[in-house]
């Protein structure tokens, strides 16, 4: 079964290791995540200014373009595409002026935008139409001695409208670790922004944030932390040599994707290639658990 799939730019760079491992992981569950054409970058995060309709086109020209292709939905993977794409949409479609405007300005395209596309995260899809008993019956390597946290950052849960799960209480993260046989673990700063782009400013602040969050995953119990936004991955892992330097007491934790698990215990195994994306080293946690 095929899925239309936008990737964002991200996961052609950076986060490869997050598209490669979802890409794998789907096939092992009969799906394909088939690339849209033709699309760019969705804005990367959603404009508050309501006055200034060019800061919607990015996200827009996306949708359009899935209409275009007589597609109905569009899975994502990042969260920030995701959450920048639903709030677009939803900003556009209930205001009939603003939508007007913005079909006016992008008067070259072959169609007008008319809003008929849904934007789909793969945790729902995995949750909902695969489910995460399937995904069980699946696993070859149940990651039975990792102790790890779910993450989810801002972007999966706010606003609640677009929450994936209950956005005060999520369970989805924790149920697919679950499903791979993990010891999913529940810390108290799993919901926390992680600064987000005050890492290019204020790279205090995403310091001090990554401290607060791995520290809270640790003296919980955790291992390691899984995530599907890559800046939350980015802030989370590659910051953590500027913290340590901050921080004395500060020690390492290596930050996944959850399709990176989904990989190794789904029997798609672990590709080196990945660990080189990460700061903090993910192969010796896996090896000392006997996964890879």
């Amino acid at each position: 079964m095929k899925l239309p799939y936008y990737p964002g730019c991200t996961l052609k760079a950076n986060a490869a290791n997050f598209e490669e491992a979802a890409m794998r992981v789907m096939k092992d569950l009969g799906y394909e995540l088939q690339e849209m054409k033709d699309w760019v970058c969705c804005g990367t995060v959603f404009s508050m200014t309501n006055d200034d309709l060019m800061l919607q086109l990015a996200s827009i020209r996306n949708l359009l373009r899935a209409e275009e292709q007589n597609l109905n939905e569009l899975v994502v993977l990042c969260s920030m595409c995701y959450n920048t794409l639903q709030r677009a949409k939803k900003f556009i479609t209930e205001d009939e002026e603003s939508l007007d405007k913005v079909n006016d300005l992008m008067y070259k395209e072959n169609i007008r935008y008319k809003g008929s596309v849904d934007v789909t995260h793969l945790l729902t899809v995995l949750k909902d139409r695969i489910t995460f008993d399937r995904i069980k019956e699946k696993v070859e390597k149940p990651l039975s001695l990792l102790k790890i946290g779910g993450y989810y950052g801002c972007l999966l849960l706010r606003p609640k409208e677009f929450a994936i799960d209950d956005f005060e209480d999520p369970t989805i993260i924790e149920d697919l670790l679950s499903s791979l046989g993990a010891e999913s673990i529940v810390f108290p700063y799993r919901l926390e922004c992680c600064g987000a782009y005050q890492t290019i400013t204020k790279k205090d602040v995403t310091i001090k944030r990554t401290y607060e969050i791995i520290n809270s995953a640790r003296k919980s119990g955790c291992e390691a932390i899984v995530t599907s936004c890559p800046l939350c991955a980015f802030n989370l892992d590659q910051r953590q040599k500027e913290t340590a330097e901050e921080f004395i007491e500060f020690e390492q934790m290596p930050v996944f994707y959850f399709t990176e698990l989904m990989s190794v215990a789904l029997g798609g195994g672990w590709d080196k290639s990945w660990s080189k994306l990460h700061y903090a080293d993910p192969e010796p946690i896996l090896k000392e658990k006997g996964l890879i």
